[in-house]
């Protein structure tokens, strides 16, 4: 199967918004592709992330590896601790409208990140659905209606998460790292919600790494496209593809289209994939640990039987 490649992007800060995302519309617009946009709207506290240093082994390594402080600014590392922290979609409310008349799917991706990335695996159903609800009304007030999809801050995902998504009416979500979709598990419980996970690793992750540069990682990228074929899913940051490494991310798409990648939105396989959901495995849930990436995230465990319900 001629290989497919999902785009996904991840808007985690006010300056991914402002900035990296208009470069990102020039840089799909010039080339006629379509991507799935997920925002969080909520408190940019970007600097709070800091004190992941001591609960996260890797962190600071990894800061220190991507350079940090000069791909996201100085203010966005202090906001929400010396600087207040901005409310990104009041901030700049006129950008996701112009994403959607593009052609792109916007879905959310959370509303406060930084709480949901570092207290989701504790937090209540209360809690969880406090956080929904203020993205969703966030998103409301901007594009008219509610969105149907939801992408979890830092691969965070738990059962109680997934029944809060299940129930706000999100069509799918893509909260996992993985090889494929699948319903998940969580113990017994399995989440009628399909996810679709990040298949190959992101930019921030192998940065660095072994002096892997953009161009080693998009190379990496492509080999892959082209030796496993089917379909697999990228996410890119907003900040960094729209930003630092624009160019390099441009150079990766013209080699895409090149070589018969077929570029997609995450929504319109979700689409497919729904029409037939019993042809979908399931699979178990588990916290695990990447190469390159501090703390750990929500992973696809092995498939296991076809979803029948």
């Amino acid at each position: 199967m001629p290989p497919r490649l999902g785009l996904k992007v991840d808007i985690d800060t006010l300056g991914g918004l402002t900035e990296g995302v208009p470069a990102l519309l020039s840089t799909f617009g010039v080339r006629d592709i379509k991507a799935s946009f997920y925002v969080s709207l909520g408190p940019d506290n970007s600097g709070r992330a800091v004190f992941r240093v001591f609960r996260h082994r890797g962190f600071l390594a990894k800061m220190l590896r991507t350079r940090a402080p000069s791909v996201y600014g100085f203010s966005t590392m202090l906001y929400g601790t010396l600087l207040p922290a901005p409310r990104i979609g009041a901030a700049a409310p006129e950008i996701l409208p112009r994403l959607a008349a593009a052609g792109h799917e916007v879905g959310l991706h959370g509303y406060d990140h930084v709480r949901w990335h570092d207290r989701l695996l504790t937090m209540t159903r209360q809690e969880v659905d406090q956080e929904i609800h203020q993205a969703q009304a966030a998103f409301a007030d901007i594009m008219e209606g509610p969105a149907t999809s939801f992408a979890a801050p830092g691969w965070q995902a738990t059962e109680t998460s997934r029944a809060a998504l299940a129930a706000a009416g999100f069509r799918y979500a893509s909260d996992t790292r993985g090889t494929g979709p699948f319903f998940p598990r969580f113990g017994t419980q399995v989440s009628p919600l399909l996810e679709i996970p990040t298949t190959l690793p992101t930019l921030d992750e192998l940065l660095g790494l072994n002096d892997c540069t953009a161009e080693d990682f998009f190379t990496l990228v492509l080999s892959r496209l082209e030796r496993n074929g089917g379909c697999q899913v990228l996410t890119i940051h907003a900040e960094l593809e729209g930003g630092p490494f624009q160019e390099a991310f441009g150079r990766f798409l013209d080699l895409c289209l090149a070589r018969g990648v077929t570029l997609f939105r995450l929504a319109d396989w979700a689409e497919e994939l729904l029409n037939h959901p019993k042809n979908l495995p399931t699979a178990q849930v588990f916290q695990g640990r990447l190469p390159g990436r501090a703390g750990t995230v929500s992973r696809q465990g092995i498939p296991e039987e076809q979803n029948q319900t």
